[in-house]
């Protein structure tokens, strides 16, 4: 059966993927929950599992267990976002309340705001429009690839890199 299904699958039968997703999507969704995930879930992971597979489809063995192969991509496809996580940047891009204690702090705390708000404007449009509805707004990346229409993993980037460049504008001044 096992050959026959992987036949199937490189040969591109929708049945056959479908058969595939639904025989082995709990296995893989529990090799998902076993990590902890900043951006993505365990069920992206099985998805993001079926669209390598489907993309990648001539390179299965038909030699090896299918639920082995898959289980490589789909931890292979877990390792690498735990890696891309930890190289993002922690940043509460929230604009911190003021604690005023004289009008010089006032003063101080507006124009850091207005700095702030300065250095988020010179964002190419995309990562600024990401940037303020997930650091400004507090949507999830969720919300916004559902608004924006954009993946998850776009996003992230997009954070990743507004953020780089306002710690960079930060350390400049």
């Amino acid at each position: 059966m096992n050959r026959l299904l992987i036949k199937r699958l490189k040969a591109g039968d929708q049945k056959a993927f479908k058969e595939a997703y639904f025989l082995y999507y709990d296995k893989l969704f529990d090799l998902g929950r076993r990590f902890e995930h900043v951006f993505l879930s365990a069920d992206d992971f099985v998805q993001e599992t079926f669209l390598k597979v489907y993309h990648n489809r001539e390179q299965l063995n038909p030699d090896a267990p299918l639920d082995k192969q898959l289980y490589v991509i789909c931890r292979n496809l877990i390792l690498n976002n735990l890696k891309r996580q930890q190289k993002v940047i922690p940043l509460n891009g929230n604009i911190p309340e003021p604690s005023y204690q004289d009008s010089s702090d006032e003063e101080d705390y507006q124009i850091k705001q207005e700095l702030f708000h300065k250095w988020v404007g010179e964002l190419p449009e995309q990562q600024q429009k990401v940037y303020t509805l997930h650091k400004i707004e507090r949507y999830s990346y969720s919300e916004i690839a559902q608004l924006t229409k954009l993946s998850k993993k776009t996003i992230a980037n997009h954070i990743y890199l507004a953020t780089k460049f306002i710690q960079k504008k930060i350390a400049e001044r």
